[in-house]
């Protein structure tokens, strides 16, 4: 959700910040920008739309300079157009502000800074950062400052000016800033990839502090100006993982990188040796033997996953397991205390929502564990004990691998959790991860379906509803299901428990409206089977997904997917392969932008 890039070194600016926008776009954005400082001052180019059309706009008037801030937006306060893109300016033309986050009070900020003659030229809450900007005094830092220290909300800003045409700085408060450097450069950046293909050792800035980039190196102080000591990290993935590598698409891609990714995940954890090794932290006995309750804190598809894990956990497990969307948990009060553990769900590891929940958690004393894919992001220091999923960087805005990966993540931390409370011992702790490695040999034979996956997704492509239908631990991933496809093809698609169905939803079922059901003998057969006899009776067409078929199952389903039987912990795996691939087939089918479905964002990082 909206990208920021800066440089400062002894290259052009310009195509600098040009490669970092592009290795944002997956964030999600509807307009795009830069700011170069040059020997005749600030030159400024900002369009809406995608950064194509930015870049025909600075190949008709380049901007020079080798010092320079770039940003993509995701509108929040005001539409996407050209005026209310970033970079902003000001009343003249000696600053630039790129900024991601909600500034809260800018309507009061505004209203004074307008009775102090300033005058506005976006309906953006971003604006009034660098009106306030221009009223400071001191250095481009100690104006900074002096800014952000009247403003409520969160923030993650890059800011030039003409009166220091060498300097960039940058500051944060709950949306992600990274910094990079070699012996001649520098470099910062809302995530990673922007700045992968020149450094990998990465400076994550925390809340409240302020970085200045400048001639004489890299300097990091708080919003009070008290040096800060820079905590560098070494970023082992390759630049060449976040390209196509021939595919169509990223989702594409990144759907067949999961038995690698999954493989990844749990390659080399077992119990044999003491337990479950955490990536960060770690879980020891006084702090789980007490517990009394489990909170699974997580957002979209994160959600589901954690959906799925309360299922799973609940066959080894004997402690209540609540799952809480975060920005609802946030909000409420739930009873959190020393004898809570509460889990956090995260692919980015910045989602503003879960991170607020997993703080709270931890201001009533409860113990925070986190499942990310990021290294280093926000959440984990917010944690007692990380557990990584190792899926690599995920471009597509739609989550596949990391889902998987999640899946496969949480059931490892389930039985960590319930070894330590003595639910189940070492030995049948261990003998249910060892299933999980039958996991990447089978997600293998399903991506092997595909061109009947397609097929399929040609039946159904112009169909404008769908319903998804699961029991147990296939009811989230019906839930999953939906939102791909919603997310992917604009589809309207929801995702019902199967016994709900006659609670209405049976309503919406004629010959026009596609079910899909899962049906897995693991679990409640025929009930579902009974279910989708009542979808058949009123002509709905059926399409099946299932480990068990048998002559019935063939003469109920219009459309039938046969999957593997397997264990239940792996099952949310195996059904989840088929409907990634239904949804992209049918997005590519409707010619969206699989990649970057309008309105979304990859990384959710304000409310």
């Amino acid at each position: 959700m909206c990208g920021i890039i800066g440089y400062r070194g002894e290259r052009e600016a310009q195509p600098v910040l040009l490669n970092g926008l592009k290795k944002l776009e997956y964030r999600g954005y509807d307009s795009a920008g830069v700011a170069i400082m040059g020997n005749d001052g600030m030159g400024i180019e900002k369009m809406a739309g995608k950064i194509t059309r930015l870049e025909d706009a600075l190949v008709k008037s380049p901007k020079s300079g080798k010092v320079g801030i770039g940003h993509t937006r995701w509108a929040t306060h005001g539409e996407p157009n050209n005026v209310n893109a970033h970079p902003h300016q000001g009343c003249g033309n000696d600053y630039g502000l790129v900024h991601n986050g909600i500034i809260e009070n800018h309507r009061q900020l505004r209203k004074r800074l307008e009775q102090r003659g300033h005058q506005f030229s976006s309906s953006t809450d971003t604006e009034v950062l660098i009106h306030l900007v221009e009223e400071g005094e001191g250095p481009l830092e100690e104006k900074v400052r002096s800014a952000l220290k009247k403003v409520e909300g969160t923030f993650a800003i890059a800011v030039v000016s003409a009166d220091q045409p060498e300097k960039i700085v940058g500051a944060r408060r709950g949306s992600p800033l990274v910094v990079g450097s070699t012996d001649n450069e520098d470099f910062i950046a809302s995530d990673v990839p922007a700045i992968l293909d020149y450094t990998r050792e990465i400076t994550y800035l925390e809340d409240n502090q302020v970085v200045v980039l400048s001639r004489t190196g890299v300097e990091l102080t708080d919003l009070e100006g008290k040096p800060a000591t820079p905590e560098t990290k070494m970023i082992d993935w390759d630049p060449v993982a976040a390209r196509k590598e021939g595919y169509k698409h990223f989702m594409l891609k990144e759907i067949n990188e999961q038995p690698q990714a999954v493989g990844d995940t749990i390659r080399g954890r077992n119990f044999k040796d003491g337990g479950l090794r955490m990536d960060e932290g770690g879980l020891e006995e006084a702090d789980i033997a007490n517990k009394e309750k489990i909170f699974i804190v997580a957002c979209g598809t994160s959600y589901y996953a954690g959906r799925v894990a309360k299922y799973v956990w609940e066959d080894f497990l004997n402690i209540p397991i609540e799952v809480e969307i975060g920005s609802e948990f946030r909000y409420r009060h739930p009873p959190l205390d020393e004898n809570s553990l509460v889990i956090g769900i995260s692919q980015s590891g910045e989602t503003a929502d879960t991170l607020a929940g997993l703080e709270k958690a931890g201001e009533k004393g409860a113990t925070v564990a986190s499942v990310i894919n990021v290294l280093g992001s926000t959440i984990t220091r917010r944690s007692d004990a990380v557990l990584y999923t190792h899926a690599g960087p995920e471009i597509g805005v739609a989550s596949t691998k990391a889902f998987t990966s999640q899946l496969a993540a949480l059931t490892l931390l389930g039985l960590e959790v319930a070894r330590i409370r003595g639910d189940i011992d070492d030995n049948e702790a261990e003998e249910i991860a060892e299933r999980l490695n039958r996991t990447p040999a089978l997600l293998e034979e399903q991506l092997k379906e595909e061109e009947r996956i397609e097929e399929l997704a040609e039946v159904f492509y112009e169909k404008e509803d769908f319903l998804f239908l699961g029991r147990d631990v296939l009811y989230p991933v019906a839930l999953e299901g939906a939102l791909k496809l919603k997310e992917i093809s604009y589809i309207h698609a929801e995702g019902y428990p199967a016994g709900e169905l006659k609670h209405g939803p049976i309503a919406l079922i004629d010959e026009k409206m596609p079910v899909v059901a899962l049906i897995t003998k693991n679990s409640v057969y025929d009930k579902v089977y009974s279910n989708i006899e009542e979808v058949r009776a009123r002509k709905g067409k059926v399409i099946v997904l299932t480990d068990e078929i048998t002559d019935e199952t063939e003469d109920i389903a219009d459309e039938l997917i046969p999957l593997p039987r397997t264990d239940k912990i792996l099952t949310p795996l195996i059904f989840t392969v088929p409907l990634q691939l239904l949804a992209y087939h049918i997005g590519v089918l409707r010619g969206t932008d699989v990649d970057q479905p309008r309105n979304l964002a990859k990384s959710v990082t304000v409310e």
